[in-house]
């Protein structure tokens, strides 16, 4: 089996092809897989350093916002658009792939519109509840398209083929125990609060958390674990030591977390953005969140994620221009002063959860290939 994967620019994008290649290698020592991706982009070091060859193309992105500078980066990409064309030819022709696969990005959109103009089968996967541009517009060549959330079958075109399958997480996010976590953490009996912005951080959500934290280390109810990301590590130490004594038992202040799976089966309660791998993790954790979602990505797509799980009653979701330290503490002791609201709201975002997705996607690869066979 030869397979063409691409996606990329973000980790959401770029994550989930590793998860369905790993899955594809897993299941077919014997399978071939090529990614493809934009030059001088994230997935250029994380692909190879997952164990993966890569080629690229040179494309950008079109920019939404009109400006001076944009108009002059849209001729700029639209030039790469047309010549992209050429380069995604010979790339198809060198490796003759028997399925492509992408999810999402806009170096997904030449490469696979090609692939299927040569025959060749096409699948595209998305991980938000709010399908990006590139996968609506791809959605009319594609074999199928692999949707994370059931709600984002009304954005698609209703010729498409939909098909539900979830996003593929890693299984520690599934199997990680409570107690066991709590205690390889350290943790008391406290509820205990994670939170994060990002792996860069998030300045408005840092630093409303450190007014949260002077707060709640005054009063000593809650236990934190917060990520600064690495913009906001050494302005929230500084902010925290003029505040409350240093090594304050129950809060942690880091700037990345390596062991997220570990901490969300450890929390009682979730803060963060709501990016397309957290709108999976959290239901498979099953744990209660307030939701933060980035203003600053296409299409509002975080908001969409966001209102996935509100509408199940597994969130709250407070809007960046609505974020204060007393909005964001009010909501914080309502749902941690009742264990009832925090198990519901933890049950309802297991409810959401697809533990098979990665199982899913590599059924709908076989049957593909299959049905292009008959």
């Amino acid at each position: 089996m030869r397979v063409l994967m691409t996606g990329g620019g973000t980790a959401g994008h770029i994550n989930p092809a590793l998860s369905i290649a790993d899955k594809i290698r897993k299941e077919n020592t014997n399978a071939e897989i090529l990614f493809v991706g934009a030059k001088g982009r994230m997935e250029t070091q994380l692909v190879p350093a997952a164990g993966y060859k890569i080629e690229t193309v040179n494309v950008s992105g079109f920019q939404r916002r009109l400006s001076v500078k944009n108009i002059g980066r849209n001729i700029s990409a639209a030039f790469r658009a047309l010549t992209a064309g050429a380069e995604c030819s010979r790339i198809l022709k060198k490796f003759r792939p028997d399925i492509a696969i992408g999810t999402g990005g806009y170096v997904s959109g030449p490469i696979l519109r090609k692939a299927a103009q040569m025959g060749i089968p096409v699948l595209v996967h998305e991980s938000n509840a709010y399908p990006g541009v590139t996968v609506r517009m791809l959605s009319k060549y594609a074999d199928a398209v692999l949707i994370a959330e059931t709600a984002s079958r009304k954005y698609l075109p209703v010729s498409a083929r939909i098909l539900v399958t979830g996003n593929p997480i890693g299984e520690e996010f599934i199997q990680y125990d409570r107690e066991t976590a709590r205690k390889e953490l350290g943790l008391d009996e406290r509820p205990m609060v994670l939170s994060f912005g990002g792996s860069l951080g998030a300045e408005q959500i840092n630093r409303v958390m450190s007014e949260v934290l002077i707060k709640s280390a005054n009063l000593g109810r809650l236990q934190h674990i917060h990520a600064t990301g690495k913009k906001g590590f050494e302005d929230m130490q500084s902010r925290l030591a003029e505040n409350i004594k240093k090594d304050t038992p129950g809060i942690r202040v880091l700037e990345y977390i390596n062991d997220m799976a570990r901490c969300m089966a450890a929390a009682d309660l979730v803060i963060s953005r709501c990016g397309a791998m957290t709108l999976s993790e959290l239901p498979a954790a099953g744990r209660p969140s307030i939701l933060i979602p980035s203003p600053n990505v296409a299409e509002n797509h975080q908001y969409h994620n966001a209102m996935a799980l509100v509408n199940k009653g597994a969130a709250v979701c407070i809007e960046e221009k609505d974020l204060t330290a007393d909005r964001l503490w009010s909501e914080i002791e309502r749902i941690t002063s009742s264990p009832d609201d925090m198990r519901k709201m933890g049950e309802n975002a297991r409810s959401a959860a697809i533990y098979d997705a990665a199982d899913r996607i590599y059924a709908v690869v076989i049957q593909t290939l299959k049905d292009r066979k008959k």
